[in-house]
C-alpha cells in the first residue's frame, strides 16, 4: 500500500529526474565553450595548437591578457563600447517606455494605424537599414564618431511593443486618480507607470545592452578610426587570415563578457520576473 500511495503522489517523478538530467547535459553543452574559452586565455598559443583536446593551462600564463592590453588600444575599446551600449539602453529605455505609455493610455487619431506601421517596421531587415542610416549619419555629421552608432539607435520598435503590452496592464482607475489629485501627465508616466513595469525595464535594458555590445556590423560601416572601434572589432583585430593571436583573442573574448554578465546579474530578477508575467498573459 505505501509503495502504491508513493507512485500516486509522483506519478512523474521519473519523466521530471529525465528532463532534469537532459536539462543538466545541455546546460554542459552550453557553459563547455565559456569554460574553454576562458581557461584557453591562461595558455599560451603553442599549448593551445598543440593540445587542442586539453583545456588546462599548461603552463598557466598572462602573456594574452597583456597582449590584448598593449598591442591595441583595448581600454580605449572597451570605453567606447561601454559609453554607446549604455548610452543607447538609457535613451531607447526612455523612449519605449514614453511611446509606448502614449499607445497604451492616450487616444488619438490613427492610433491604431500608426502602431500597425511600428509592428510592420520590426519585420524590416536590419541590413537594409543599413544604407539609409549611413546616409542619414552621413548628412548630419556623424561619420566617424561614436555618435554615429547611437542616433540611428534612439528608438526600438520591440521596445514600444513591449513598453505598451505591460503598460495596458495597469489598471486606467490609477491614473484617474492622480489626475483629479492634480498630477501631471509626466508624473503619472515617472511616478505610476514607470514603476510598475520595472519587469519590462529589466528585460529591456539586458536585450538592448546585449544587442549594442555585441553590435560588429554598424561600428565597421560607420567608423574608420582605430582609436572610436568598439570590442567586437577588437576580435577582429588580433586575428587575421593566415595566423591569429589564439591566447589574445580569447583573452579579448573573455574581457568582452564581463560587462554582459554584470548587467544581466543586476537584472535578473525583473528579466525572470517579465518572462514569468509574459507567460501568464
Amino acid at each position: 500500500m505505501t509503495e502504491m500511495k508513493k507512485r500516486k503522489k509522483n506519478p512523474y517523478l521519473t519523466a521530471n529526474i529525465i528532463i532534469v538530467i537532459l536539462l543538466g547535459l545541455l546546460a554542459v553543452l552550453v557553459v563547455l565553450p565559456f569554460v574553454w574559452m576562458v581557461l584557453s586565455s591562461f595558455r599560451t598559443n603553442k599549448d593551445i595548437r598543440l593540445n587542442i583536446s586539453s583545456m588546462w593551462p599548461d603552463p598557466w600564463t598572462l602573456t594574452g591578457y597583456a597582449a590584448a592590453l598593449t598591442k591595441a588600444p583595448f581600454v580605449r575599446w572597451f570605453i567606447n563600447s561601454v559609453f554607446v551600449s549604455t548610452t543607447v539602453t538609457l535613451i531607447v529605455l526612455f523612449t519605449s517606455s514614453i511611446t509606448g505609455f502614449v499607445f497604451a493610455k492616450y487616444k488619438f487619431p490613427f492610433k491604431n494605424l500608426i502602431f500597425g506601421v511600428i509592428l510592420a517596421t520590426m519585420m524590416v531587415p536590419s541590413q537594409v537599414l543599413m544604407i539609409p542610416n549611413f546616409l542619414i549619419v552621413k548628412g548630419l555629421g556623424l561619420y566617424n564618431r561614436l555618435g554615429a552608432l547611437i542616433v540611428p539607435m534612439m528608438v526600438s520598435m520591440f521596445g514600444i511593443f513591449l513598453c505598451k503590452q505591460f503598460i495596458e496592464d495597469i489598471p486606467d482607475s490609477l491614473c484617474e486618480a492622480a489626475r483629479i489629485d492634480g498630477a501631471g501627465d509626466f508624473f503619472i508616466y515617472a511616478r505610476i507607470i514607470l514603476p510598475n513595469i520595472k519587469p519590462c525595464i529589466g528585460s529591456l535594458t539586458i536585450f538592448t545592452f546585449l544587442e549594442r555590445w555585441n553590435d560588429y556590423l554598424n561600428p565597421l560601416i560607420m567608423l574608420n578610426d582605430t582609436e572610436k572601434m568598439t570590442l567586437p572589432l577588437a576580435l577582429n583585430f588580433f586575428s587575421s587570415q593566415h595566423l591569429a593571436d589564439l591566447s589574445a583573442t580569447m583573452a579579448v573574448a573573455s574581457l568582452v563578457m564581463v560587462p554582459v554578465l554584470i548587467v544581466f546579474i543586476m537584472f535578473q530578477k525583473q528579466f525572470i520576473k517579465g518572462l514569468a508575467l509574459s507567460g501568464m498573459k
